[in-house]
């Protein structure tokens, strides 16, 4: 179903798990990463796109592969910005913000749920996956060791991970900051104030096409300078047309 115009909350129904899934220009992949989802929403798990102003279909190929999908003039532009928009209309209890390329291992609802089980006051409030990168370049499972460690050090994670988070946390950190670039890592900074992150060792397995695109090592260096920056206090609209 589509949607334009701004709705009121649902309220979080326990226990269940919504999956959020930002789009611009997916066309090319979309449909087998929602397909791969089939069997967690015969589960009962929710599953959201929200469109960022697609010009290649991308909406109508969604339609019947997702619970929701969200469009129109009604939706902000910009990863972050649809993301909370999708959190605003999901009701589970447990949130998921899944890439459009990225695939979640199975039992990902499962996992997740035990993962964020509340147990006692030290539980975690949220967490992500180890990932995978799947692309051309010899270099790919390095890049992926490494962001896997340093996530598991420094709780910091990135959006390729699937970040995962209760409803509740997400709230308490007003969900992700309206900036264009490093998002994820913003909120990762905020949700540590929460506690350290679920590290989960199963993997994600997401599209190293950046990578393929722009030369493995091009892209490295370019990550890292950018992440150097912003630690700096670097602002993040900045970084963005570097990015670009």
């Amino acid at each position: 179903m589509s949607t334009s115009a701004p709705e009121a909350a649902p309220c979080a129904v326990p226990g269940v798990l919504s999956i959020v899934m930002p789009a611009l220009n997916e066309a090319a992949g979309i449909q087998a990463t929602l397909q791969a989802l089939a069997p967690l929403r015969a589960r009962g798990v929710q599953v959201i796109v929200v469109d960022g102003g697609s010009q290649d279909g991308t909406p109508a190929l969604c339609q019947g592969l997702a619970d929701r999908v969200l469009t129109g003039p009604g939706v902000p532009r910009g990863r972050a910005a649809q993301m909370n928009h999708g959190a605003a209309h999901a009701h589970g209890a447990l949130l998921l913000f899944l890439h459009a390329d990225t695939r979640l291992p199975p039992g990902a609802d499962t996992l997740v749920a035990q993962a964020l089980a509340a147990g006692h006051a030290r539980s975690p409030q949220w967490g992500r996956f180890d990932v995978r990168i799947e692309g051309r370049s010899r270099w790919l499972p390095v890049v992926a060791a490494c962001m896997n460690l340093r996530s598991r050090c420094t709780g910091i994670a990135t959006g390729d991970q699937a970040l995962f988070m209760r409803r509740e946390a997400f709230d308490a950190v007003g969900g992700f900051p309206p900036q264009p670039l490093m998002e994820d890592v913003e909120i990762s900074r905020r949700l540590l104030a929460l506690g350290r992150p679920a590290c989960l060792r199963q993997r994600v397995q997401t599209s190293g096409r950046r990578w393929d695109e722009r030369g493995a090592w091009r892209t490295i260096v370019l990550m890292w300078r950018l992440r150097w920056r912003y630690w700096r206090g670097t602002p993040a609209e900045q970084l963005a047309r570097a990015y670009r």
